[in-house]
């Protein structure tokens, strides 16, 4: 068992990502159904928050069926990340994470997110305010630095660790990586192995397929894996890890049917969260992702990717099985 402040949960825990337009209610829904162990709101940017921005308020809405649920904050001022803490521990999450690994210029360039590893005394002060702001468990998720002459996770684990956050999360990449390169796992195998670190490490990067889940935890020995990019058009890889962890063999791919029935299912979460036309709008990702690597596909996903109409678009989602399967 590995414990997150009073949060239990299972050997191996699978977390899901927080991603921006991604980590929605819906596609959370449809990560549980798949065996995910954690779930995170989208990120819920402080300033906003503590504005009463409508559509910042909606994001930190949660539901039982996917607890444990994390509302994840971010921003570049200590006082409005200690206020909005305040405000989303009413919305009754299971704990509050704090980001310091968004990488995305604008967020990153003013101070927030991964631009916080250029300033580390004052991510600890917001950590140390954040923390006395909530009787929550606060977590953090954060990268390796700021680029490769500034790797600073080593001693910022401990640190971290002393404000009194109950789980740290390390994506191995550093600021200036973006999403390119390869993750660093050796790096994070060694802020785990700290004798001193006694909070869950919950390893982050380049996690898309059952095998490397096992080598994070057998060879590397994190707690917790998280895994975010490696879920587009594929919410069942948690459970193809959890198979493989527990059988030690590759659960049989799922059928062109059953990724019918999943995105069918997905498409009608999303509308029912979102309603006509923003639910459709923000399916067509997924949609596509659902599909991807269909030979002779490109007709039908450009009807995917157009269709505004709700009914059209099951109709659409239904004839693939009957055109391709």
């Amino acid at each position: 068992m590995v414990k997150i402040g009073n949060i239990e949960l299972p050997d191996y825990p699978l977390f899901l990502a927080p991603m921006e337009d991604v980590t929605d209610p819906s596609f959370r829904y449809i990560c549980k159904q798949y065996g995910v162990d954690m779930v995170y709101t989208e990120f819920v940017a402080s300033e906003a928050l503590i504005r009463d921005v409508k559509k910042t308020l909606k994001k930190m809405q949660v539901a039982n069926h996917e607890r444990p649920v994390g509302i994840q904050l971010y921003g570049h001022n200590i006082d409005a990340m200690a206020e909005s803490a305040k405000i989303a521990t009413e919305a009754k999450p299971d704990l509050i994470d704090i980001n310091y690994g968004c990488p995305v210029k604008k967020i990153a360039n003013r101070g927030a997110g991964a631009g916080m590893l250029r300033d580390i005394p004052k991510m600890i002060k917001m950590t140390e305010a954040i923390v006395k702001a909530t009787h929550l468990p606060v977590t953090v998720k954060t990268r390796l630095g700021w680029d490769d002459d500034s790797i600073v996770i080593e001693k910022l684990a401990e640190q971290l660790q002393d404000t009194g956050i109950k789980a740290l999360t390390i994506h191995g990449r550093t600021r200036n990586q973006l999403y390119r390169g390869t993750a660093n796992w050796e790096i994070i195998g060694r802020v785990k192995n700290n004798p001193r670190i006694h909070i869950p490490i919950i390893g982050n990067g380049d996690i898309d397929s059952p095998q490397k889940a096992k080598e994070a935890f057998d060879k590397y020995g994190v707690d917790g894996v998280m895994i975010g990019r490696a879920t587009y058009g594929r919410p069942y890889i948690f459970k193809e890890i959890r198979h493989f962890l527990d059988k030690g063999e590759e659960m049989p791919p799922l059928s062109l049917k059953e990724k019918v029935e999943l995105a069918k299912n997905h498409f009608k979460k999303s509308v029912e969260y979102k309603g006509v036309p923003r639910g459709v709008y923000e399916m067509r990702r997924h949609l596509v992702s659902y599909f991807k690597g269909i030979p002779h596909f490109k007709e039908m996903r450009m009807k995917l990717v157009t269709t505004d109409e709700t009914e059209k678009v099951l109709e659409l989602i239904d004839s693939i099985y009957e055109q391709f399967g």
